[in-house]
């Protein structure tokens, strides 16, 4: 690899002269002020731009930005590339949506600053060679979030959410460090590019170790289960702060494992390890969304779930297949964050809805087995034309097809019009298609960077039919609420998953955010 100047590099270092501009100017904005930081945003996805042009012209490239014991890297490949375009983009809209969401208040200025400072910080982080530079860039990232979450410092549950955001993103620190300086220790750098050529299969313990406290830090930055609670507080503060959370900051953790996916598939523990623990987020963010009243409340569960799923993909090794999921995620939630204003009204333009089609429990068996027939056939067809698909691809594909299933279900309901039943059965097949085509899309643009997914052995079986037979269940159980929702003990069940089994309210009580709360 080459050692090239990266031009994306640029645009971090811009957005910390737009960022320190806005911070001298912590107050209301007027004229040209806002338009300023907006500007410095579509600068910086030019720069973007101009590193893919870089990439696709002169290859792959890294340079060096501190030589020593702590060496700092960064690198320019399709990786990176991939995901400084994703931020930047993402950055620009935000900060677009931000010049007016913030206009008139108080502290805009400083806002400005906050958010370009950590839009920043996660360009950093995205185009990291180096595990020193990773931590560095998300202590940025968690410095200058916890004051984002505490604009409105007046708010007991600002303060509740912003603690429980310390203390879980800087244990992740703490946590990568560790790693760095284990493979520092044992394999004499901590340079990934050189990592990946000097640490082969057959781990030591130290390294071993140093992949543990990797995965650790991953998960505790993809708000996984058990400690996932500060994720659905963040809505104390303003809407651009959870736009730019739920779609950039959240996959930050994803971006590590897939930019170590080398060293984290050289550790079987470790990659059973986030089967287990993303099925389990996966299907319990998925639960206890469906419970949510409020918008932003159920969005944010909704990407507890889509994490979950995320190390699920990693687990399995469907390496490009969760960077395609973490571009598709990002894309969603930013529009679904700062299109969320207007939900209500829109849901209250709809015409009263008439009555549900309830299927039987021979519906639903007969809807599952319909779904499943039709995927079997298009992923035969498939792997005719484009290869024979990985046991895990499959399952993935499964998984997505149970989510299918629902509606191909209310389709067969004996009170539903038989083009409601052509339509969802249509559904399923595209949604097959397009499982398969876009697994092919990201196996091209970043199959070459990536190791291939293992070979499924025992260890690798159990958890693959563990996984489907869970989101099968929950899938079948889901289809069939309607059938006991007027069940009394429902109402109860109800309740308890709304509020996520109480386990947020056990971190509230560890940190003694009631007190906090109560002092105020």
């Amino acid at each position: 690899m080459p050692y090239l100047f990266p031009l994306p590099l640029l645009a971090p270092v811009l957005l910390l002269a737009s960022a320190a501009v806005s911070t001298m100017c912590p107050g209301r904005r007027p004229g040209l002020y806002p338009k300023a930081s907006e500007a410095s945003a579509f600068l910086a996805l030019v720069l973007a731009l101009a590193g893919l042009v870089q990439l696709l012209v002169l290859g792959a490239t890294k340079a060096t930005l501190f030589e020593g014991p702590f060496t700092l890297v960064v690198r320019l490949d399709p990786i990176s590339v991939t995901m400084t375009l994703l931020v930047a983009f993402i950055g620009w809209v935000v900060m677009r949506y931000s010049r007016s969401y913030l206009d008139g208040e108080t502290r805009e200025g400083a806002f400005h600053g906050l958010m370009l400072t950590a839009l920043a910080a996660v360009l950093v982080v995205v185009q990291s060679g180096s595990l020193f530079l990773l931590v560095l860039g998300f202590a940025g990232i968690g410095l200058c979030l916890r004051r984002l979450l505490l604009f409105y410092p007046q708010r007991a549950a600002a303060q509740r959410a912003a603690t429980k955001f310390a203390l879980v993103w800087h244990a992740g620190d703490i946590s990568l460090l560790l790693a760095a300086g284990l493979f520092m220790a044992s394999a004499g750098t901590a340079q990934l590019g050189q990592l990946s050529e000097t640490v082969g299969p057959d781990l030591s313990f130290v390294e071993h170790l140093a992949v543990v406290f990797l995965v650790l830090a991953a998960v505790l930055k993809t708000a996984a289960f058990p400690l996932h609670g500060w994720l659905t507080e963040v809505m104390e503060a303003p809407t651009p702060v959870s736009a730019l959370l739920h779609a950039g900051i959240i996959n930050a953790g994803g971006f590590l494992l897939i930019r170590t996916a080398d060293l984290v598939q050289a550790s079987p523990g470790a990659m059973g390890t986030l089967v287990a623990l993303g099925g389990l987020t996966a299907l319990f963010g998925a639960v206890v969304m469906l419970t949510q009243s409020a918008v932003k409340t159920a969005l944010a569960w909704s990407t507890i779930s889509q994490m979950g799923f995320m190390l699920l993909q990693c687990g399995l090794g469907l390496w490009p297949l969760a960077l395609l999921h973490v571009v598709a995620h990002s894309l969603y939630k930013a529009h679904a964050f700062l299109s969320s204003g207007g939900a209500v009204l829109a849901v209250a333009k709809l015409r009263r809805p008439g009555p549900i089609a309830i299927p039987s429990v021979a519906n639903v068996l007969r809807s599952f087995a319909i779904a499943l027939f039709l995927y079997a056939i298009v992923s035969f067809a498939f792997s005719m034309i484009a290869g024979q698909k990985t046991p895990q691809a499959l399952a993935i594909g499964a998984m997505l097809i149970f989510g299918v299933a629902y509606l191909v279900a209310q389709g067969l309901a004996d009170a539903a019009p038989a083009e409601l039943t052509y339509r969802t059965s249509l559904a399923a097949v595209i949604v097959a298609f397009a499982y398969f085509g876009f697994q092919q899309l990201a196996n091209l643009l970043w199959g070459a960077a990536l190791p291939q997914a293992p070979v499924a052995g025992p260890l690798e079986w159990a958890l693959i039919v563990l996984a489907v037979l869970s989101f099968g269940i929950v899938a079948v159980a889901q289809t069939l609420f309607p059938l006991w929702s007027h069940h009394p003990s429902t109402a109860g069940l109800r309740v308890h998953i709304a509020n996520g089994l109480y386990l947020n309210a056990l971190l509230d009580r560890f940190i003694g955010g009631y007190r906090v709360a109560n002092s105020k």
